[in-house]
């Protein structure tokens, strides 16, 4: 199991910064453990490793294996939580360069954004292979997916026939309603579920993220099994309980003026977790002028560019650091006869020495500068760490949204854009929207 370091956090924080907030945690805790607080409609990934459908897993399963056996390229088409949980887990547990991943076949994602060059390359990249879609959308109507969803549906049917693009599109949806659902039930595209009950943000366990990750060559029950045995651990109330602990100084360390949570990672397979945290975190706290504002860095490489903020810019940030306590390999810094370097110190030792002193030593530095550090230690880089790292995160974030007194699992803020740039678009309906905003733009 995971486990939390506050010892370079407490120097910052008040005596009283967990037990004061004791009986908050534990309203916060009955809340999603009973479905009854602020939101608590989208709290059916509270017990999720262990309720899932396991006749729609063994269906994924199967549709993975599929994928694996016919196509080079699966383009997984999603954005916000539609796809980075599954990128996370993907690169975490393989590589952040795709060709260097040993796993078959290349997992590429889009329709996460509206760039025309990075869309054409991909296009480009997957003319002359076999390839697969994973189109995963609630309603089916998102601007940035469903533009994608065109592109690459046509690339398909031209490849290979209306027919036999039928059986590599695969869409994960609204299990009732929406466009895509509609438009699934009437190709015949095989079909996986988004439950109403889990937002998307909190979707990376279910078919949303399932689905790509398998494909990946990922064991998802090791997945889901590591799920399980992180909520076993993190349901029982506590002062104990490290999930209590770091929402309760991150709560404390809020009200204390910190104002940005840095999550760090020493991998840089980590880079695209941390964005799904980002998104976690930000969508559930940032509101009502209220959450702690997260960011990622990736270090060492950050502490060449962003080092010098963190050491001695405002104090307004606290770091919580991921560590992975075992490399996967080993690799030995050589001897050099001429020591031009003057690193023959280290000869023979593993670069994974170096980098945990690296670690050690920027975790004083940053303390020493007035930035609190929480550490958190994970084994190894496994599908079941990774299972255990989602279900902490996103308990964790439950407890932190109802301690700050938000809904966790709304996002009203995120629709003011959409609704400018559908009028900006020409939507029908938004007329009016779209003659204010074109007055504003060009003054």
């Amino acid at each position: 199991m995971l486990k939390l370091d506050l010892s370079n956090a407490t120097p910052f924080l008040p005596e009283d910064w967990l037990t004061s907030r004791l009986d908050a945690l534990e309203q916060a805790r009955t809340m999603l453990a009973e479905h009854n607080g602020p939101g608590g409609e989208f709290t059916g990934w509270v017990r999720l490793p262990v309720e899932y459908d396991r006749e729609e897993f063994a269906r994924i399963q199967a549709a993975a294996r599929k994928i694996r056996s016919d196509s080079q390229v699966l383009v997984v088409i999603g954005i916000g939580g539609s796809y980075l949980g599954a990128r996370a887990v993907i690169e975490l547990l393989g590589s952040a360069d795709h060709k260097l991943a040993p796993n078959a076949p290349e997992i590429f994602f889009a329709g996460n954004g509206l760039s025309t060059d990075a869309l054409a390359d991909l296009m480009d990249y997957v003319a002359d292979k076999d390839f697969s879609i994973n189109v995963i959308s609630k309603s089916g109507t998102t601007t940035e997916p469903a533009v994608a969803f065109r592109i690459f549906k046509a690339l398909l049917e031209e490849k290979y026939g209306k027919d036999g693009a039928r059986g590599r599109i695969y869409a994960t949806t609204d299990a009732h309603k929406g466009a895509l659902k509609g438009l699934a039930d009437a190709e015949g595209y095989e079909e996986f579920v988004v439950p109403d009950a889990v937002g998307g943000r909190y979707s990376v366990l279910t078919a949303v993220g399932l689905l790509p990750i398998a494909a990946a060559g990922i064991d998802i029950e090791d997945l889901m099994a590591g799920a399980a045995g992180a909520m076993e651990t993190l349901s029982w109330p506590g002062a104990d309980n490290i999930a209590w602990q770091y929402a309760a100084a991150r709560n404390a360390l809020c009200a204390a003026g910190k104002s940005i949570e840095l999550l760090v990672g020493y991998e840089p397979s980590f880079r695209f977790f941390a964005e799904w945290w980002k998104q976690l975190y930000g969508e559930s706290e940032g509101k009502e002028g209220k959450g702690l504002f997260p960011a990622s860095v990736e270090f060492t490489a950050d502490l060449h560019s962003m080092g010098q903020y963190i050491q001695q810019g405002q104090r307004i940030l606290l770091e919580t650091v991921v560590r992975f306590a075992k490399s996967r390999r080993e690799v030995l810094i050589p001897h050099d006869p001429d020591n031009v370097d003057g690193l023959n110190f280290l000869s023979g030792k593993p670069l994974q020495f170096v980098a945990e002193q690296a670690l050690r030593g920027t975790l004083l530095a940053h303390v020493d500068g007035g930035v609190p550090n929480l550490v958190l230690e994970a084994q190894g880089r496994d599908a079941k760490t990774a299972g255990e790292l989602i279900y902490f995160f996103e308990y964790a974030c439950g407890l932190s949204g109802y301690l700050l007194g938000v809904n966790p699992f709304d996002q009203p803020g995120v629709e003011a854009y959409k609704k400018n740039m559908f009028a900006l678009l020409g939507k029908p309906g938004y007329e009016d929207q779209r003659s204010a905003l074109e007055k504003r733009l060009n003054g």
